[in-house]
């Protein structure tokens, strides 16, 4: 991986725990979600103005769409993890599950290839995240972590599949990504639109409490995500979508100093699992 990409990867990785962190304290539902899509669009859309060279093309309209649709299951999913499980259990179980889905997605069906080093960084991605889960041989133990583990792989699964899906628009059929995120938070308003319409309470609830966290999340969400698709265009999502899971660390960091989450050395342990996962993956 260039410079230039790792750069971004790790640029976006931060800013991505950061609006996780603020997530999690939000614990927001569907008119939550609505308001950071309204509010991003007011921040973004004025971007556009600036863009000299718009191709509105069907590519554009279908790929945001699908991509709308695959990133309210993600929130929905996530939003739900977070109200039922610790930060640094479902975070780390979803950025962590993701790597290995899109990584095994690319392979077979956008045939790249794949390296030693690239299967070993994720065998130890994947070590570490089991690791930060607590998941261990006592059924009854594993049963009251299965919410967060339930909901952090469902994470994962719609993490990955929205990579893929923007992977293949931006790399394919050269559809900018500024533009494909906007349009996907378009789209992302609109089709909640009719489930928050009668949540009018909840909403000046949500305004009134959350307003900051709103904002914040409205900015920061959509930049970490420009900037994974812009690295995409200077690496393989083989190595892209694992690198960008740097995030886990700051996320389990934000969890047991931030939120006071337990377990704090056993997750350290995952964390630096992880990390030399991550250095492997570089070196494909």
């Amino acid at each position: 991986m260039s410079p230039h990409a790792l750069l971004l990867v790790l640029t976006a990785a931060f800013l991505h725990a950061s609006w996780n962190l603020l997530s999690k304290k939000a614990k927001g539902k569907t008119p939550f979600i609505w308001l950071i899509y309204v509010a991003g669009n007011i921040v973004y859309l004025p971007f556009l103005f600036f863009q000299t060279h718009i191709v509105y093309s069907l590519p554009l309209l279908l790929f945001s769409f699908n991509s709308a649709v695959l990133h309210l299951g993600y929130y929905i999913v996530l939003q739900k993890g977070y109200r039922s499980a610790d930060l640094s259990v479902v975070y780390p179980l979803a950025r962590g599950s993701a790597p290995l889905f899109s990584s095994v997605t690319a392979v077979f069906f956008l045939h790249e290839q794949i390296r030693i080093s690239v299967t070993i960084g994720l065998f130890l991605i994947i070590t570490g995240v089991l690791l930060i889960t607590g998941v261990s041989f006592k059924r009854e133990n594993n049963l009251k972590k299965m919410p967060g583990i339930t909901y952090g792989l469902l994470t994962g699964l719609f993490i990955a599949l929205y990579t893929i899906n923007d992977t293949v628009g931006v790399k394919s059929y050269a559809v900018s990504p500024f533009i494909l995120t906007l349009a996907t938070n378009l789209f992302g308003t609109l089709l909640l639109t009719p489930f928050v319409i009668s949540e009018k309470k909840e909403l000046k609830r949500e305004i009134k409490q959350h307003k900051w966290i709103i904002i914040s999340i409205a900015i920061l969400s959509p930049a970490a995500y420009i900037l994974v698709l812009e690295a995409l265009r200077y690496a393989p999502l083989t190595v892209v979508a694992p690198a960008r899971e740097t995030s886990i660390l700051l996320g389990v960091f934000m969890g047991t100093k931030v939120l006071n989450e337990a377990d704090g050395k056993r997750r350290l342990v995952a964390s630096l699992l992880i990390l030399g996962g991550i250095i492997s993956l570089s070196l494909g």
